[in-house]
């Protein structure tokens, strides 16, 4: 099995999470970039406000996919100490990432949010939506940011993610809600025909249809991603 695109998988996690439908207290957080047509499609379909929550993984010098951890709004880090330790990375390598990522992460906010502020998530009902988890650093960061704001519950929805790293984050949450779940895991792509990157364009675009109609709206029209997925 595999997803068209990423909002077709949203509308099939959608389907996963019925039970949090039209339920006054659900926010639903987006991870930009890919995670922005996937939670407008479930806020779509859950007639929920949608809002993002910028997160930054920390790639390893000369490694980049390969994440030692990862930084999120609020100046939250998350390190991950096995591959830290595994590579013997110094402090100093981890700080300097951290600050050229502090720099994109305060830059992706601006051009998504602009001046818009945050929804309030104190007493909510937080679905927490990307197009996928490989490692898990970047959405372990994302969990921290929430439970700083006191949610009512936290709620972790993602199209795909391996099992193991599913086993680990569920301890962290309250719910976590998923289509596909696999051991042969190889990077979150390979569960997507179509995985090309989400442009800054698009993502403001989602965010602020969906802002300004108080929730998800009408679901999005795939023709104007133009070449983006």
């Amino acid at each position: 099995m595999r997803f068209s695109d990423r909002s077709e998988a949203g509308q099939q996690l959608a389907q996963k999470l019925s039970d949090y439908a039209n339920h006054p207290d659900v926010v639903v957080l987006a991870l930009p970039r890919g995670g922005v047509p996937v939670g407008f499609e479930i806020a779509t379909v859950l007639q929920a406000p949608l809002d993002i929550i910028v997160v930054r993984k920390l790639g390893v010098p000369d490694r980049e996919e390969l994440a030692m951890g990862a930084i999120a709004s609020g100046d939250v880090r998350v390190l991950n100490q096995e591959i830290i330790d595994w590579l013997q990375i110094p402090p100093a390598v981890i700080d300097r990432v951290t600050e050229l990522e502090t720099t994109e992460l305060r830059r992706r906010e601006q051009v998504y949010r602009g001046k818009t502020p945050p929804l309030e998530i104190a007493g909510k009902i937080v679905i927490l939506v990307d197009d996928g988890i490989a490692t898990g650093s970047t959405m372990r960061a994302a969990v921290e940011v929430v439970h700083s704001r006191h949610p009512q519950r936290v709620v972790i929805a993602v199209p795909t993610a391996p099992a193991s790293t599913i086993k680990e984050l569920r301890n962290a949450v309250d719910d976590f809600v998923s289509v596909i779940s696999s051991d042969a895991f190889v990077g979150v792509g390979q569960w997507y025909l179509d995985f090309r990157q989400v442009s800054d364009e698009v993502t403001r675009e989602l965010y602020e249809r969906a802002r300004g109609g108080g929730g998800g709206g009408q679901p999005f029209c795939k023709r104007t991603l133009g070449g983006v997925a």
